[in-house]
C-alpha cells in the first residue's frame, strides 16, 4: 500500500469509528429525557474516538502521557459547561457557545503552560468542578417541561461529521505536536458543542443550559477515567487501559442513574 492510500484509508477509518459512536451516543439521547441526557453529553464521545485512533498510531507511553495533558484540561472543559450553562440562560447561542468556547482556549492555553503531576491534576480538577457546580446551581434548579423530540435528518449527520472532522484533525497533528498538546486538544468539547448547537436551537437557552448544568456531576467520571488510561496504558497496554477507563466513565453514570431513579423521592437532583 503505498503512503498516499494508507492516509486516505486511515482517514476513512478515523471517521467510520467517530461517526458510530457518536450517532450511537445520539440514538440513545433522543430516546431519553433531559438528566439521561446530560449524561450522554458528558461521556468522552470524541475524546474516547480521537484516543482509540492514537493508540493504534502511537505508542503506550505516548498515550500516558497524553492522558496526563487530557487530565489537566479536563478542568477546561468543566469550565466551558458552566460558563455556557450561565451565558445561556440569557444570550444568544452565538453569545453564549462562543463566550465558553474563548473560555476553553484561555484555560487550556494557560493551563498547557504548567507541568501539572498526576494528583495535583486530579486535586485541581475537583476543585474547579467544585466551583462550577456551585455556580450552576440555579440553571440545574430550573425546571422546563420535557419537548418532544423533532429530529431533523441533518441533525444525527451534521454532529457526526463534526466529530469526525475533529477526530481526523486532532489525531493528524499527534504526530507533530506532542502528546502533552495531543492529550489537551482531545479533551476540546466538540461533541458538547454540536450537541449545544442542536438543542439550543431546538429547545432554547434556559432548557439547553439546564441539560448542560446537569453534566457537570456526571462530567467528574472523566477524572479516573483518564488518570486510569496514564496509569494503566504502559503495565497493561493502551487498549486495557482505554477499556478499563471507558467501564470507569460507565459506572460512574450508572451510579448517578440509580441514585436519580431509585432515591430521588428522598435525595431529589433537581
Amino acid at each position: 500500500m503505498s503512503p498516499s492510500e494508507y492516509f486516505w484509508l486511515s482517514l476513512l477509518i478515523k471517521a467510520a469509528i467517530t461517526s458510530t459512536i457518536i450517532v450511537t451516543a445520539s440514538i440513545i439521547v433522543e430516546r431519553g429525557g433531559a438528566f439521561l441526557g446530560a449524561m450522554i453529553a458528558s461521556l468522552p464521545t470524541s475524546v474516547g474516538a480521537a484516543y482509540i485512533v492514537m493508540a493504534v498510531e502511537h505508542s503506550p507511553d505516548f498515550i500516558s502521557k497524553s492522558a496526563l495533558g487530557s487530565l489537566t484540561a479536563n478542568a477546561a472543559g468543566v469550565t466551558f459547561a458552566a460558563v455556557y450553562a450561565l451565558l445561556a440562560r440569557k444570550n444568544s447561542l452565538i453569545g453564549s457557545l462562543g463566550g465558553a468556547m474563548v473560555v476553553w482556549f484561555a484555560g487550556a492555553l494557560t493551563l498547557s503552560r504548567f507541568d501539572f503531576r498526576r494528583w495535583w491534576a486530579v486535586a485541581f480538577n475537583l476543585g474547579v468542578a467544585a466551583v462550577a457546580i456551585w455556580a450552576t446551581r440555579q440553571a440545574r434548579a430550573a425546571s422546563f417541561p420535557k419537548a418532544a423530540v423533532v429530529r431533523r435528518r441533518y441533525d444525527i449527520p451534521l454532529r457526526a461529521a463534526a466529530v469526525s472532522a475533529f477526530v481526523i484533525i486532532v489525531t493528524t497533528l499527534s504526530h507533530s505536536i506532542g502528546a502533552t498538546a495531543s492529550g489537551i486538544f482531545a479533551v476540546f468539547p466538540i461533541a458538547m458543542s454540536s450537541f449545544i448547537v442542536i438543542l439550543h436551537n431546538r429547545i432554547g437557552g434556559p432548557a439547553t443550559a439546564n441539560v448542560i448544568a446537569h453534566a457537570q456531576i456526571p462530567m467528574l467520571g472523566l477524572i479516573p477515567a483518564f488518570l486510569a488510561v496514564h496509569l494503566l496504558a504502559v503495565p497493561l497496554g493502551e487498549a486495557w487501559a482505554l477499556l478499563i477507563a471507558l467501564m470507569t466513565s460507565l459506572l460512574w453514570n450508572a451510579l448517578l442513574w440509580t441514585w436519580r431513579t431509585q432515591l430521588s423521592a428522598r435525595l431529589p437532583m433537581d
